[in-house]
C-alpha cells in the first residue's frame, strides 16, 4: 500500500540519485536467487546521505503513526533494516529491537536482539520488499514471541504478486515509502531511462522469474 503519491515519487527520486538503485536494461544484474534482473537495489546505502536518511526517517515514522498509532516498540529486520529502524524508533521515541533470519548457534541463542514483553505492540521495518518471506520470518518470531505485530512499513517494494500473496495470506498489513511503479514513473519524468528501457523494465516486473534480455 502507498499512502503518498508524492512521497512515493519523491523516495523513487532520492533513491535513482544517490545510486540506491540502479537500473541496467542493457546490462542485467544476476540476484542470489538466480534471477536476472535489470533493477538492483540496495538501501543501505541511502544512510551514507544524511539528508536522505532523514527523509526516509521522518516519512516511515509518519505512516507508522497514521496506520498504526505509536507503537511501543520498533522492529527492524535484519541486517538492512536495522539502522533505518534505528532511526525511526529514535524518531518516535520508542524502544527498538531487531530479528535475526535465524536464532544464533550460540550464546543465548537468540533470533531477536533486545527486550521485548509478550503483549506489546510491534511495528516492523524493511528496507526493501521481494518477495516477503525473510520480512514475514521475522513477524512470525515476533508472535511467537507474544508480540503483537500490527504492520510493517517498508522503504521500498518490487511489487511482486508472490509478495502480495505471502502478505495476505500471513494476515499482514505492509505499506512502503514507494515501489516499482512509482520508481518507473519517476524515472521516465526525470528522463533517467528511454521509452525503449521502460518497456524492458516493464516486460521484466511481468515475470520476473523467466525473464531475459
Amino acid at each position: 500500500m502507498i499512502l503518498n503519491k508524492d512521497t512515493a515519487k519523491k523516495t523513487a527520486e532520492v533513491l535513482l540519485k544517490v545510486k540506491a538503485i540502479k537500473l541496467s536494461p542493457s546490462d542485467p544484474f544476476r540476484w542470489a536467487s538466480g534471477w536476472n534482473s535489470p533493477i538492483y537495489c540496495d538501501n543501505r546505502v541511502t544512510l551514507s546521505y544524511p539528508s536522505v536518511r532523514v527523509f526516509i526517517k521522518e516519512e516511515i515514522s509518519k505512516i507508522v503513526e497514521i496506520q498504526y498509532g505509536k507503537p511501543d516498540v520498533i522492529a527492524g529486520v535484519a541486517t538492512g533494516a536495522i539502522a533505518i529502524g534505528v532511526l525511526v524508533a529514535q524518531e518516535l521515541g520508542v524502544p527498538f529491537i531487531y530479528v535475526r533470519p535465524e536464532p544464533k548457534s550460540h550464546g543465548r541463542k537468540n533470533q531477536i536482539e533486545g527486550h521485548i514483553e509478550s503483549g506489546q505492540n510491534v511495528v516492523v521495518i524493511e528496507d526493501l520488499i521481494s518477495t516477503g518471506k525473510s520480512s514475514l520470518n521475522a513477524v512470525t518470531a515476533l508472535k511467537e514471541a507474544g508480540a503483537v505485530v500490527k504492520g510493517m512499513v517498508a522503504i521500498f517494494s518490487y511489487g511482486f504478486d508472490i509478495a502480495s500473496d505471502n502478505f495476505k495470506n500471513s494476515n499482514v498489513s505492509l505499506s512502503t515509502l514507494s515501489n516499482y511503479t512509482y520508481l518507473l514513473e519517476q524515472a521516465m519524468d526525470s528522463k533517467y531511462i528511454t521509452e525503449k528501457e521502460l518497456e524492458t523494465l516493464s516486460e521484466w516486473r511481468q515475470d520476473p522469474e523467466n525473464w531475459k534480455l
